[in-house]
């Protein structure tokens, strides 16, 4: 299969754009998923494409309104900045990571295992060893998952599964997901709510802002819901060897890039790279530049498990 034919594949079963079907195909090339063309047609079958899953928009409305309900209770900086988000910005941020949490239940749904979420009103931090909250048996009874699973979503162009701190000794297997919600997200929901049409542009209407013309072109700019896909790219086990200073990377003139990392960051890691490396100028990780912390686990999607033997012998014999 050659790029042109995988553009097109994913596009077609995605129903996405031309170009959003480059992004996710670079990136997973970026994150090491697949090092040439000769490998694209078993990444596209045999990883993208069957852990793939689609939201729609009964879905979204249930995520939407369970970030709602612990909003005012979650601090709105962002990671590692004093930047302060604001009530809307955040509620789309916390709605896309609910996204992955719900896609991730669809994909196990699809391997003959049902769970639900616990998305209570309540304190975010009470959630983040356990995204996973019950089981539920062929009986029809509820349980406690035997594995915490702590789930990370990002966008599409996401190439790192990044578990800042000690987070990552607090799940015993961590998942990461790709969800193909674009910046619009929660403004195409409110579309197909009729709020823009019934509310927002009626009342400019009313007080004189706009036409009734205008308000049409307005309304027909932002774009309609769609079904959200989303694509579960692997996971790591928490209790498994990680050697030190596991990189990979690439030398320019100056700049060392980082392009692979599997395991435990520590504090004095990029100085022990810059010894040995060599490196003048400065070191950075492909496709994000810096993190915002200097410890924690790190893990380049290319290095995810992601097979269906790993799933089965690690999170679904085991849950």
């Amino acid at each position: 299969m050659n790029k042109s034919d995988a553009l097109n594949e994913i596009a077609t079963q995605l129903l996405v754009s031309s170009e959003e079907a480059e992004k996710i195909l670079d990136k997973a090339y970026s994150g090491g998923e697949y090092s040439d063309d000769s490998e694209l047609g078993d990444w596209i079958n045999l990883r993208f494409l069957p852990n793939c899953v689609f939201i729609d928009e009964i879905g979204y409305a249930k995520m939407c309104v369970d970030a709602l309900k612990i909003l005012s209770s979650t601090v709105a900086s962002d990671y590692g900045s004093s930047r302060q988000r604001d009530m809307g910005q955040l509620w789309a941020d916390m709605t896309r990571g609910y996204l992955g949490e719900l896609a991730c239940l669809q994909f196990f749904e699809k391997n003959g295992i049902i769970a639900t979420l616990g998305h209570d009103a309540g304190n975010l931090s009470d959630f983040l060893p356990m995204d996973i909250h019950t089981i539920i048996d062929s009986d029809g009874s509820e349980r406690i998952p035997k594995l915490n699973i702590g789930i990370k979503t990002t966008k599409w162009n996401g190439i790192w599964m990044d578990i800042p701190n000690d987070q990552f000794n607090h799940s015993h297997i961590h998942i990461l997901v790709k969800v193909g919600a674009g910046r619009d997200h929660l403004f195409s929901f409110f579309k197909n709510l009729s709020v823009f049409r019934d509310k927002v542009l009626k009342k400019g209407v009313e007080v004189g802002s706009i036409t009734s013309e205008e308000s049409e072109v307005l309304f027909d700019r932002i774009p309609s819901f769609t079904q959200i896909p989303a694509y579960i790219v692997g996971f790591v086990v928490r209790d498994s060897n990680y050697s030190d200073l596991p990189y990979n990377g690439k030398i320019g003139r100056k700049n060392f890039t980082i392009t692979e990392w599997n395991g435990a960051m520590l504090k004095g890691d990029l100085d022990r790279i810059r010894i040995k490396e060599g490196v003048v100028g400065k070191i950075k990780f492909e496709g994000i530049g810096d993190f915002a912390h200097d410890s924690g686990y790190l893990f380049n999607t290319g290095n995810l498990l992601w097979r269906k033997r790993d799933w089965d012998e690690f999170v679904f014999k085991n849950i």
